[in-house]
């Protein structure tokens, strides 16, 4: 057990003796970058890949040792507050949480999404048939793998799978007109897909599709990104004033979530399984809607497209049923 920062001794390492060595920092970025891509794009969970590469069960246990107390302890240790600066007590809490470990993670992660982002925002102006049908693929062998991993035996189970199957389904495309498509649709989106983020098989981004907000995000983050590259070349902070709302909105709901819906999530797991699980899973199937309706509203199918779409959807369901060889050991039962 590690001993409380409150009673930190003078025998803990200190901040720069808690550096990791310089192959596990790059491991570790490197998991980032593929956990990053994977939660990037709907139907394919960051979560799974933690779990392909054995890290799951110390990313669950260093998040939920990121409490708003751990927060405040480690900035007031470092501020005149609480009784003076002591960095000892920082590191302490520091290395409670895992920090440099979710650190070097977190910038892998952000890294990925950074790429992937732009790579959907040009193949949304570009192809979006050719980015949707990819989606569709991704979702759609996701549902698959879920389903065969659960079974519903009881009339709770299929009431929840039936609620999230409609909600997922009527929420596909109706999102903004619920929400008004503001700063508020935004949060919201932040607040559940980052607690999705963390569950194997739930992909963040399927919730920002059915949200009908991952493209708006993706090209905002693309842009924001650009804006401040720009400002190194003189470029206006006007510019990107308005997109950082957006982007700081986001990251206001993924905190929000991190610390109250992702663990509502786990609670829900832990009290009752199979009810929560099937709410889960059928939210994925009723997802399948959300690319097709927005191939429809831009593009219209015809034969030609049709023939694209279901194309690319094979090649996406190809990737998350290869995670899934990879992930044979995963049995969603235990999470």
């Amino acid at each position: 057990m590690p001993s409380s920062p409150d009673h930190a001794t003078d025998e803990r390492p200190t901040l720069g003796e808690s550096v990791p060595p310089l192959r596990e920092w790059a491991s570790t970025y490197l998991i980032g970058i593929f956990m990053g891509s994977a939660d990037a794009v709907p139907g394919v969970s960051g979560g799974t890949i933690a779990l392909i590469v054995g890290i799951y069960e110390r990313l669950i246990t260093a998040i939920t040792a990121v409490t708003p107390r751990a927060v405040l302890g480690f900035l007031k240790a470092l501020t005149p507050l609480g009784g003076g600066i002591s960095v000892r007590r920082a590191e302490a809490i520091f290395d409670d949480v895992d920090g440099w470990f979710l650190l070097i993670l977190l910038t892998g992660i952000l890294t990925a999404v950074v790429i992937v982002t732009r790579i959907v925002t040009v193949l949304n102006e570009s192809a979006p048939v050719v980015l949707y049908g990819f989606f569709f693929g991704l979702i759609a062998a996701s549902a698959v793998v879920l389903l065969r991993a659960i079974s519903i035996r009881t009339v709770g189970a299929g009431v929840a799978a039936v609620a999230g199957f409609l909600l997922a389904f009527l929420m596909s495309g109706q999102a903004e007109e619920l929400f008004g498509g503001g700063l508020p649709l935004v949060f919201v989106a932040g607040t559940v897909a980052v607690s999705a983020m963390i569950l194997p098989g739930l992909s963040g981004s399927l919730i920002l599709v059915i949200l009908g907000q991952h493209a708006r995000l993706s090209e905002t983050l693309s842009t924001f990104v650009d804006g401040l590259a720009g400002l190194v070349t003189g470029g206006s902070v006007d510019a990107i004033t308005g997109l950082g709302t957006i982007v700081v909105t986001f990251i206001a709901g993924g905190l929000v979530g991190l610390f109250t819906i992702s663990r509502a999530v786990r609670y829900a797991l832990n009290r009752n399984r199979e009810v929560t699980l099937a709410f889960l899973v059928a939210l994925v199937v009723g997802a399948l809607r959300a690319p097709v309706a927005t191939v429809r509203a831009e593009v219209g199918f015809t034969p030609e497209v049709a023939i694209t779409f279901l194309g690319l959807s094979f090649v996406g369901a190809f990737v998350v049923l290869a995670l899934d060889y990879y992930a044979a050991d995963f049995e969603i039962e235990e999470i």
